[in-house]
């Protein structure tokens, strides 16, 4: 019977295609299998059920206000539907090399979107907007991957870097504004303070207690300071000699 079937394996988390006379005959989940093959016309594909991950580096980009930069982004996909996926390729080859296809066409469109998406923002935006990149997958793009059979799970931004003169920049920029807060705090602060003294002033214009109580606070400031005497209340008027 060795003689007249072929056995393959599909292992853990792959979907087998199983092709006979170069058309696909079923598809195959996990698993062994013997197969009906006298005459040696029988191909199994398999492909991955999991999600896989890119990681795409060192692209350029212009901003809206024509300023180069360097990102990189990460990809998560998965092949949702694998016969569509095939259809794509041709199958001469090892499934490692329509992976690979596959890969650089994902990387193509999902690095189109993130440039297009990057573009629409000036330079110096991008700094204090950045949570707004975190996802790259537009409605275009899903239709596009859909068309392979392939499901974009995710598509972010990894890192943003900007030439070094930029970087120089907005650190000034940074330190600038951050200046200018501590300028605004101490303006307040000192009007304020300002603001309570002459209050305190227009209310101790006409009122004897508050005038006597800054008398004797006078008072024990100098006293702290050394030895003096005080003479406190009316005094008659020494005779001049």
């Amino acid at each position: 019977m060795g003689l007249l079937k072929t056995t393959y394996q599909v292992k853990p988390n792959q979907e087998g295609f199983l092709f006979r006379d170069n058309v696909l005959e079923r598809t195959l989940p996990p698993g062994r299998y013997d197969v009906w093959d006298l005459r040696r016309r029988t191909v199994l594909l398999t492909l991955p059920t999991t999600s896989r991950l890119l990681i795409i580096t060192n692209q350029e980009v212009l901003t809206k206000d024509s300023i180069a930069l360097r990102f990189s982004f990460t990809v998560f996909y998965h092949i949702a539907d694998g016969v569509r996926f095939l259809r794509q390729f041709e199958l001469n080859r090892p499934t490692g090399i329509l992976l690979q296809e596959a890969e650089q066409r994902i990387h193509q469109a999902v690095q189109l979107a993130a440039r297009n998406r990057i573009a629409g923002f000036e330079s110096e935006e991008l700094p204090e907007r950045r949570d707004e990149l975190t996802d790259f997958i537009t409605p275009e793009l899903l239709a596009q991957m859909a068309e392979m059979g392939v499901v974009i799970e995710q598509a972010q931004l990894r890192d943003l870097t900007f030439p070094k003169n930029i970087q120089e920049l907005f650190s000034r920029h940074l330190e600038a504004k951050i200046r200018a807060k501590a300028d605004l705090e101490n303006a307040r602060t000192a009007v304020a303070t300002a603001r309570a003294l002459k209050n305190a002033a227009d209310l101790m214009k006409g009122d004897d207690s508050l005038r006597f109580f800054q008398y004797l606070e006078t008072i024990t400031k100098i006293a702290a300071k050394g030895k003096h005497t005080f003479l406190v209340g009316d005094f008659p008027t020494l005779p001049k000699g």
